[in-house]
């Protein structure tokens, strides 16, 4: 994620003694000058890996039994869906409810305060290079495409009739594997000089034996795809999160289509959340401390998902000291972007 980085001044140092940072809710109006953030708010996150298969009939289909002894092999073509994988975890949007503006003053030691692109706060004097950068993903390429009848020879292709051509195909087929197994048993006329040779011979041959193999059995196309579901938690008992077809993949959660995958979600009351007092001073730098919800995912009649979560919603807002931030010495402070809570504060002597 794209992050800004933002100086910030924390600590007024005074003659005779430390002043405090000016932290209010709110977007500050006026002449101040000053870095306004956000706590972020949880989402619950579900992620769906599915896979889209497209079965395409081979031009011999109805011959693979008598010539290759493959059997069920279905002359009409089909598309169908098959989930892989189902995760659940929090993710963090922007609480516009809760916006916090940090007052710049002269004369003041200015600690850095990393925001993301959604202005959530990340860190306070932690250098971007020191987070860890998630590796990039590399996603297989797909499988190449071959033409099988640039492999079939001219006797093939004169043939007088489709199950003539077909039986031609099967015997070519037999030819390749006999090949195969003349180079594996080195008792081929031309045995290759070197492994790496043998190897080129072996990965051609089970080229067009795939190929020419495909007219019988058909193609089966795989594309793995991922669906992210968002839910606002708040307590529920079994709640369609979202609905999976077979045909269709993810579909909508008014479509009967698709069978349906129930969430239920629990307040768990922790931690204890004191009685709102609408006269509480904003004093410090603002965090959240998350709540804990039982979350159970079914779908299939079984458990997909059943356990505890982090929910922000759940819990309360604190803040972490002025004093901390005095000229004596460094803090660091690390923030869970996905709940606003605190993840590490460390201090540092200057």
């Amino acid at each position: 994620m794209k992050k800004k980085m933002i100086w910030v001044a924390g600590i007024l140092i005074a003659t005779s003694a430390y002043a405090q940072t000016d932290v209010s809710t709110g977007i500050m109006r006026g002449k101040d000058y000053g870095v306004t953030y956000l706590l972020p708010k949880t989402e619950i996150e579900i992620v769906v890996q599915a896979t889209k298969h497209t079965y395409m009939p081979g031009e011999f289909c109805k011959y693979a039994d008598r010539y290759l002894r493959m059997n069920n092999v279905s002359a009409d073509p089909n598309i169908y869906w098959t989930i892989d994988k189902v995760q659940t975890h929090v993710a963090g949007v922007p609480d516009k409810d809760n916006v916090y503006f940090v007052k710049l003053k002269d004369k003041t030691v200015a600690p850095l305060m990393e925001l993301t692109e959604d202005g959530i706060v990340r860190s306070i004097n932690i250098p971007l290079n020191s987070h860890t950068i998630p590796a990039t993903k590399i996603t297989a390429a797909a499988q190449e495409i071959i033409d099988p009848r640039k492999f079939l020879t001219e006797e093939i292709l004169m043939a007088s009739s489709r199950a003539k051509m077909a039986e031609l195909v099967a015997k070519e087929i037999y030819n390749i594997r006999e090949s195969k197994n003349a180079l594996l048993r080195g008792e081929a006329d031309n045995m290759p000089q070197d492994g790496a040779q043998l190897k080129i011979m072996l990965d051609n041959l089970n080229l067009q034996e795939r190929a020419m193999t495909e007219m019988f059995s058909g193609t089966l196309k795989e594309e793995p795809q991922t669906f992210t579901i968002r839910l606002t938690p708040k307590e529920m008992n079994n709640e369609v999160a979202f609905r999976f077809s077979k045909r269709l993949g993810i579909v909508a959660n008014d479509d009967l289509a698709g069978e349906p995958y129930y969430i239920s979600i629990t307040d768990l009351k922790t931690p204890a959340i004191p009685e709102e007092d609408s006269k509480k001073k904003v004093d410090g730098v603002a965090y959240n401390v998350p709540g804990r919800a039982h979350v159970i995912l079914t779908g299939n009649n079984k458990k997909i998902f059943d356990g505890e979560l982090p929910v922000t919603q759940f819990g309360t807002i604190e803040y972490l000291a002025p004093v901390l931030f005095n000229k004596n010495s460094t803090i660091k402070v690390l923030f869970d972007t996905a709940t606003g809570g605190l993840i590490k504060v460390d201090r540092e002597s200057n």
